[in-house]
């Protein structure tokens, strides 16, 4: 069986129809719900793309792996699904965007050469890159914001687009009406046509690699398919610039209580230029609906996909996955993009499509559990026939899920972390860059939001306000539940996430086997033990040392 893992960039878990949007038809992200499982609470560990992204790729939560925010490297030795699949015979393949930074001062270290297939592997996040590009081609005074190779920029210069960077100038612009580039950064053209033909952006271009790597390549692999859409800047090229208007954008899903006397953090998110912008009507009016049209213009294009696999034969041996990196608050809360822990930007929709027979009495349902992104990790390893090694994997495998078990000893809570140290939030708040960090736990009803530097904790109960208005963290009928929801966090606190060299089996081997190799000290007269252990300690003692004493006094 082979695996296409696709992330979109930034994909609301509600903008699609299969999640009850009332305007955004998404039929083919909802065909791959028919044949699968859509998972309804579904959480990443960390609500920024970099962070988030090296959760997925290792399993593991943002303080174990250490690449907590975007630009930080993911260290030397961290093992990712590229080491746990290839060892089971599937090679693990990256198409479109990781957002991972090298730790080339630990491969330096290490000695490990970048153009070698090890030292290549590690810039990858694991993977064997059949084509890379991170997607955000921005230029400022101080050159790229992205200095890799942008093999899209490539495209679209053998299409003929023109200058440094089509990207910016074409694929992630209109034209205005005096005939100059109305770029994409910019909001107010965000109702305005790309500037280029549907067929060669990005997402159609991502797709036909998609298509080619299906049709060349031998299997068995997993191949991580990560479009940068619908991520800003928030512009579509015709028809899908305006499918949708501003009677399509819902309400914002805020309320004026959220300013009375908000969580010091909070403040200072919704305090942010981001948040400014997104809290202007005019903004959410033309955004949304670009918004829109760029997931539109996804499922189209997932349609493309589906439809090649099953004309090839193909769609029923390969697992199919489609998730999001983390949401986008989209003016939801008074805030834009994403950082916090509210429902818009934490959690993302998350479908899988089992192939095989164990799988048919789950198609077409719904699953309630709450789910983990780093749960994916786990469920790749099961499917490609391999013993989940759980003293590294910090995830649990779905396969349970998807084949109509009910495991017993599932999760009573989820974890997302958010470092925010580089941020002008940090700076606003005059905390320390170690204080910087937030800890969300939420137990599918109650949702803590834990933030360092001595501030108090907040707390929504969404059985009560679904939709998170009313933080009741300093209401001091809570602390039952405050303390019970600490108490969880504690525990993961204390998970035992460094010792990835041992595994459990390891460690039982272990047991014991320095007695048997020898090794015994605390014994009173050896029956303590089977005589076999001891058996190179007894018998005749032999004193040579003394004969020859003898011989060399004569």
């Amino acid at each position: 069986m082979n695996i296409l893992f696709i992330m979109y960039d930034q994909l609301r878990f509600d903008y699609l129809s299969c999640a009850g949007h009332p305007h955004l038809h998404t039929p083919n992200f909802d065909r791959v719900a028919s044949m699968g499982v859509r998972f309804t609470e579904a959480y990443v560990q960390s609500p920024v793309c970099g962070s988030s992204r090296m959760s997925y790729y290792t399993g593991r939560y943002p303080s174990s792996h250490g690449a907590q925010w975007n630009g930080f490297p993911l260290r030397v030795g961290e093992v990712t699904l590229g080491d746990h699949l290839r060892k089971l015979g599937m090679n693990a393949w990256l198409l479109g965007k990781t957002h991972m930074n090298v730790d080339a001062e630990g491969m330096a270290r290490l000695g490990l050469a970048a153009d070698s297939v090890i030292g290549a592997r590690q810039a990858e996040c694991g993977f064997d890159a059949w084509i890379r590009d991170d997607g955000l081609w921005g230029q400022g005074p101080d050159g790229f914001y992205d200095r890799k190779r942008s093999p899209y920029n490539e495209y679209l210069k053998s299409k003929g687009y023109d200058g440094d960077n089509p990207w910016a100038d074409y694929a992630n612009a209109s034209v205005d009406d005096d005939g100059n580039i109305a770029s994409g950064w910019m909001f107010k053209n965000a109702d305005k046509p790309a500037n280029i033909r549907e067929e060669d952006s990005e997402t159609p271009w991502l797709t036909s690699e998609t298509i080619r790597f299906v049709d060349q390549t031998e299997g068995p692999w997993l191949a991580h398919v990560s479009f940068i859409k619908p991520h800003w800047p928030y512009i579509v090229p015709a028809p899908y610039h305006d499918m949708f208007g501003p009677n399509h954008v819902p309400a914002a899903k805020r309320h004026p209580i959220e300013w009375d006397d908000p969580h010091p953090v909070y403040k200072a998110f919704m305090s942010n230029k981001i948040a400014a912008a997104f809290q202007q009507d005019e903004v959410r009016s033309k955004v949304i609906p670009a918004y829109m049209g760029l997931i539109k213009q996804c499922d189209d294009q997932l349609g493309r996909l589906l439809d090649h696999l099953e004309a090839t034969g193909k769609l029923r041996d390969t697992m199919i996955v489609l998730t999001s990196d983390h949401g986008d608050y989209l003016g939801d809360h008074w805030l834009g993009e994403k950082d916090m822990f509210h429902a818009p930007s934490v959690k993302v929709p998350m479908i899988v499509y089992d192939p095989r027979p164990e799988a048919d009495a789950t198609r077409g349902t719904t699953c309630d559990a709450l789910v983990e992104a780093i749960d994916l990790a786990a469920t790749f390893v099961e499917a490609a026939g391999g013993e989940v090694p759980y003293h590294i994997i910090e995830g649990r495998s779905l396969l349970p899920w998807l084949h109509g078990e009910t495991p017993d000893d599932w999760r009573e809570v989820v974890i997302s972390e958010y470092d925010y140290s580089v941020t002008p939030m940090r700076e606003a708040l005059g905390v320390p860059s170690d204080d910087a960090r937030l800890f969300m736990v939420y137990d599918g009803r109650h949702k803590l939001i834990h933030a360092e530097g001595g501030f108090r904790p907040m707390l929504f109960d969404t059985a009560t306000d679904p939709d998170e208005f009313r933080d009741l963290g300093d209401d001091p009928a809570q602390g039952e539940v405050i303390g019970k929801l600490y108490d969880h966090l504690a525990t993961w606190g204390r998970r035992n996430a460094q010792r990835v060299t041992r595994s459990e089996a390891d460690i039982a081997a272990m047991r014991g086997a320095s007695a048997k190799k020898g090794i015994l000290p605390f014994l009173v007269d050896g029956s303590e033990v089977p005589e076999s252990w001891t058996e190179t300690y007894r018998g005749r003692a032999r004193q040579i040392h003394i004969k020859q004493e003898v011989r060399e006094d004569g």
